[in-house]
């Protein structure tokens, strides 16, 4: 562990002017706070606040981040609150530490849950500054290289998949690729020990038949390349295992024929020698097709900027070479840590776009499982490089679509797209796009997101888009339902009903918005009598109230005195229908129509035949109504419903496909002779184009 003089020589080497007294305080006061606190390993809990300090001096931060990093976890773990840390420490450290603590208040929730929100606040954090996230980074990976001490294996792993799937690839996308393999390393070891431990057995028995070979290549390049007249610089070094497996597995190979087990780096004095230096290698050596990337021209969305090449050496032996410069090389070795300058509070260049989308995408997800979903897909996938007409770049993930480019350029564009153009030649919407596409988005000012574009998009943040337009216009289409409901229900209130009277309802309705109102309507989640009540309290005393066909008296003969029936929810028979039971043993009898798919297809149970009573009446209808996608269709079908006098139980729209919208639709009828009164009207109506029951 650090001394306190240690790490604050460590700041000062690199900041001379840095606040010697206040890093000072903050390490005494953390000291202090932990006290006696001890972690896994029995260790004192201050030795990882101080072993954290410690990483972002190795990145070279500003002295607000190392006391933060000192501080972390004083606000979580001790008595100390954010104001203390305010009056000590001032309100940048202070804000600093509150966005970490943030970050770990949610340890007690669900898995996913935890995983989600734990996301939400860390992208929200980050767009406030990014100093926030290395912090925090270096919290998680201290407590990897501690992980091996708690003794819950469950635990471990939980831990371990958590840094794999988040920490880890944010890493990556801030460009700190030394902290990700790091993170994946021990990750890997918990999750997969069994692999683990066989790739690193075979590591070390390569590495002793290896006779200097790693050495022999690197030796063979350098020379290569002086000979050139290049002044260079060549290290070589294993892939990690996890690389060697996550490589195994998505190619289906063993251990064996993995050939490029081995990389090399070669550093240069300029960005001009390492395209000579490429050149040269070319030449020297076979160069393997469709292996070369060139990610100084076109960067990587975190910064990162190197050649990519894969040589056939001596004996057929595939190698990896990456060239770069030296300061590409500590750019991309540490990424936005290497750009932020300790004495400039500027956020980092190019911190932006990425970052920008994933804030989007918080915004737009609908729940926690979207939100994962969403944000893996930004964060995770190899990417491809396309163009505007006009030469604007857009790095999108392999097997993106003219709609995700759509997305990638604006939310509106996206939102607005009818057509594209590749490489100017007409094309489908869900055609891939390949490396260099210039991609040209035809719009339409009436268009809109349509359902089946999620069966081929994959960026995250036209999926959250496209399901957040999706959600918007099914619920302005049942307000607008719920809108022709509510007319009739006025007409049956002893009063004239004015802006007023309704801003009162929907304040005794604890509502915002008339469209709140509307689509509480529309979606059968508010009875007309609360309605009613609401806009004029007391004017439903004395009315009767709308059927409720579902709490009337059903009665079916056929069965034993005492026994219990249920209806069947796969064909929702009604009063008329021929119907007859099954029974199984311990169970309700269920009670079917007599023309059920369900018993067509075999029915383990005894059948009972059985009749409805005299004065049977009241269940659930089930009918699967398909509209014209235009507007004022929904009320037209919800006029029907009303004036059929049937209650809408539940309605979801299924299916989406332009110009028709498919809903299934519960309701509350009085016999089949009603629900066919029902379907006659909806086939009627010029707003539909099929009905039927289910």
């Amino acid at each position: 562990m650090l001394r306190q003089y240690e790490l604050v020589e460590r700041v000062k080497e690199y900041d001379p002017d840095a606040d010697e007294a206040m890093l000072n305080r903050a390490y005494v006061y953390t000291v202090q706070k932990h006290g006696t606190q001890t972690r896994a390993s029995g260790d004192p809990y201050f030795s990882h606040p101080v072993e954290v300090a410690g990483l972002m001096t190795d990145l070279k931060l500003d002295q607000e981040t190392i006391a933060t990093a000192l501080l972390h976890d004083t606000v979580e773990d001790t008595l100390a609150t954010i104001e203390d840390i305010e009056s000590i420490f001032g309100t940048d450290v202070a804000r600093l530490v509150d966005g970490v603590t943030k970050l770990s208040k949610i340890e007690q929730m669900p898995e996913d849950e935890r995983a989600a929100e734990n996301l939400r606040k860390f992208l929200l954090a980050m767009s406030e500054d990014i100093r926030v996230l290395l912090v925090k980074l270096g919290d998680r990976l201290h407590n990897m290289r501690t992980l091996h001490f708690i003794k819950s294996l469950e635990k471990r792993q939980r831990i371990a998949r958590e840094t794999m799937e988040i920490y880890a690839p944010l890493a990556e996308r801030v460009g700190m690729y030394e902290y990700m393999r790091e993170m994946q390393l021990l990750a890997f070891e918990q999750i997969e020990p069994d692999a683990f431990r066989t790739i690193t057995k075979r590591l070390e028995q390569l590495r002793a038949q290896d006779g200097g070979q790693v050495d022999a290549i690197a030796l063979a390049i350098k020379q290569a390349l002086a000979e050139a007249g290049l002044k260079v610089e060549v290290s070589g070094r294993e892939k990690h295992p996890y690389s060697i497996w996550r490589k195994m597995a998505e190619r289906h190979v063993s251990f064996e024929q993995v050939t490029d087990i081995m990389a090399f780096r070669v550093i240069t004095e300029n960005e001009a020698d390492c395209y000579r230096a490429m050149g040269v290698l070319h030449t020297t050596w076979q160069f393997l097709p469709g292996r070369f990337k060139d990610y100084i021209s076109t960067p990587k969305t975190n910064g990162y900027r190197s050649l990519h090449t894969a040589l056939m050496y001596e004996n057929s032996m595939r190698v990896e070479v990456q060239i770069r410069t030296r300061e590409m090389h500590r750019l991309n070795e540490f990424g936005y840590a290497a750009h932020w300058a300790y004495k400039q509070g500027d956020k980092p260049d190019g911190q932006v776009g990425w970052l920008r989308d994933l804030i989007e995408i918080v915004d737009t997800s609908h729940d926690a499982e979207e939100l994962l979903e969403h944000t893996r897909l930004a964060i995770y996938q190899d990417r491809i490089f396309a163009f505007t007409p006009k030469g604007a770049l857009f790095q999108l993930p392999k097997g993106a679509t003219p709609v995700d480019f759509a997305f990638a350029v604006h939310t509106d564009l996206g939102a607005q797209t009818v057509g594209a153009k590749i490489n100017g030649r007409h094309v489908p919407l869900r055609t891939p796009l390949a490396n260099g596409d210039v991609v040209e988005i035809i719009k339409g000012s009436d268009a809109e997101p349509q359902l089946s574009w999620l069966g081929y998009v994959v960026t995250g943040k036209a999926r959250a888009a496209i399901r957040r337009a999706v959600r918007l216009k099914e619920r302005a289409e049942v307000a607008d339902m719920g809108k022709k409901l509510f007319d009739e229900i006025v007409t049956r209130v002893p009063a004239k009903v004015g802006k007023k009277a309704l801003g009162a309802a929907l304040e005794r309705l604890d509502m915002e918005e008339e469209e709140d109102l509307y689509y509480a309507i529309g979606a059968a989640k508010i009875e007309d009598r609360e309605v009613m009540e609401a806009l004029v309290p007391g004017c439903t005393a004395d009315i009767p109230e709308v059927p409720d066909w579902s709490q009337s008296t059903l009665s079916i003969r056929g069965l034993t005195p005492g026994v219990g029936y249920t209806l069947a929810t796969c064909c929702h028979p009604v009063p008329g229908d021929r119907i007859v039971g099954t029974r199984r043993s311990g169970e309700r009898v269920e009670v079917h129509t007599i023309d059920c798919h369900e018993l067509a297809s075999g029915i383990d149970a005894d059948w009972i035949d059985l009749n409805w009573g005299k004065r049977a009446a009241g269940a659930v209808g089930r009918l699967r109504v398909t509209l014209y996608d235009r507007p004022g269709t929904l009320a037209e079908m919800a006029s029907i419903f009303a004036q059929n006098l049937c209650n809408v139980k539940s309605l979801e729209q299924t299916q989406l496909d332009n110009p028709f919208t498919t809903y299934e639709i519960d309701l509350d009828v009085q016999d089949v002779t009603h629900l066919n009164r029902i379907l006659s009207a909806l086939r009627a109506s010029d707003a539909v184009a099929q009905a039927e029951r289910i």
